[in-house]
């Protein structure tokens, strides 16, 4: 069966979005890379450990890999969120964004020699340009060496099946190393719940399964059309009921 795609383009309240946290992410099969992350804010909370003796390279430098919708990103998202919110300094690097590759290594003397943690964090490692590997290449050596630098790292697959620089899959093997999994179907439906309960949502009962048999069947999209759900209903001032979503994807 074809995923039908919206029909129609909103303008979304971006500031009504939630923002990803380690609280509104459902572990799944997670569960041990979202039990570590949730320590090591636990711990920059605590503020402790700061010293680099009782504060491992391993358990600093973490890389994850797995499926797109497997929430990759959002765990990316949600300890860099955390970092903020603890006033630390967080740097997120895409491969999309080349200047604040520059801007990281040239804060990086400061960072390395200070006790207070830092947080780095890189999405899509498998998109990096050449430049771009290099760089990181050059900021994880550095990090080897550093007090307090957290690095969280994401991708497609694992470190030795990565396309990259030989000297970099190896190192993004150095820290833990974790993959990511898809939800099953029951948890995708809880996950979209609380995701709808997160916006002042509320969906009938019929609605979360129809989509998953008749829509995309990841995350990513099924967020995306949530998001949908929740300017269309406020648009039309009216519940979200299966003829709404129906309507909303109904072919112009």
């Amino acid at each position: 069966m074809n995923s039908p795609s919206l029909p129609r383009q909103f303008a979304l309240d971006i500031g009504h979005t939630p923002k990803p946290s380690l609280s509104n992410f459902l572990a799944g099969e997670n569960l041990a890379l979202h039990s570590t992350l949730l320590a090591i804010a636990k711990s920059w909370e605590m503020n402790a450990p700061r010293l680099a003796s009782e504060n491992p390279l391993n358990e600093r430098w973490i890389y994850w890999w797995g499926p797109e919708g497997s929430g990759r990103t959002h765990l990316l998202g949600a300890i860099g969120n955390a970092a903020q919110q603890l006033d630390l300094k967080h740097f997120p690097l895409t491969p999309n964004e080349p200047i604040s590759w520059v801007n990281l290594e040239e804060s990086l003397p400061a960072l390395c020699s200070s006790t207070a943690p830092s947080v780095i964090t890189v999405d899509d490692v498998d998109r990096l340009d050449e430049r771009q590997v290099a760089s990181l290449f050059r900021i994880l050596n550095a990090i080897q060496g550093s007090e307090a630098i957290h690095i969280f790292m994401a991708g497609n697959a694992a470190p030795g099946a990565l396309r990259l620089r030989e000297d970099l899959r190896t190192r993004l093997g150095w820290g833990l190393v974790f993959q990511t999994h898809l939800l099953g179907d029951d948890e995708k439906i809880e996950a979209l719940q609380q995701a709808a309960q997160a916006r002042g949502l509320v969906l009938s009962s019929d609605v979360l399964p129809w989509l998953l048999n008749r829509f995309y069947r990841d995350m990513p999209n099924l967020m995306a059309l949530i998001d949908a759900l929740d300017a269309y209903s406020l648009e039309t001032k009216r519940a979200v009921t299966l003829p709404l979503v129906r309507e909303l994807l109904q072919p112009k």
